[in-house]
């Protein structure tokens, strides 16, 4: 497995970690539909957040969330619809990305609620 793919799990590693320590839980990752991955959908109370993880090894370039574009959002929209459909759910839905930069010198985790919103 190319070394960015294996940073990309590390990343979702720490951010099931660090939802599980604060609170959440973990309902489903890597959930599929057509085009779309959801990284992690995940509950806590009536907040159904559903989380996009973004690692990198550097911020050089500008930080993680900042790579989370218009076009992945829309899919993530039509792909959280349908899982809320298929499940019959009732609850709020939130976006939210959780930014990872993982250096040789520390590990830093941002997790940003409500990062962005339905067009």
């Amino acid at each position: 497995m190319a070394s960015h793919n294996d940073l990309g799990k590390e990343g979702e590693l720490l951010a099931v970690e660090y939802l599980l320590k604060n609170g959440y839980a973990i309902i489903e990752q890597n959930y599929r539909f057509k085009k779309a991955e959801i990284d992690i959908i995940a509950q806590k109370a009536e907040v159904l957040a559903v989380v996009e993880v973004k690692t990198r090894s550097t911020d050089f370039f500008g930080e993680p969330y900042e790579f989370v574009k218009p076009k992945q959002q829309k899919l993530i929209y039509k792909a959280i619809d349908e899982y809320v459909i298929q499940h019959d759910l009732d609850v709020h839905v939130r976006f939210d990305i959780i930014s990872i930069v993982i250096t040789p010198q520390k590990t830093s985790i941002e997790h940003l609620k409500d990062a962005f919103f339905p067009f």
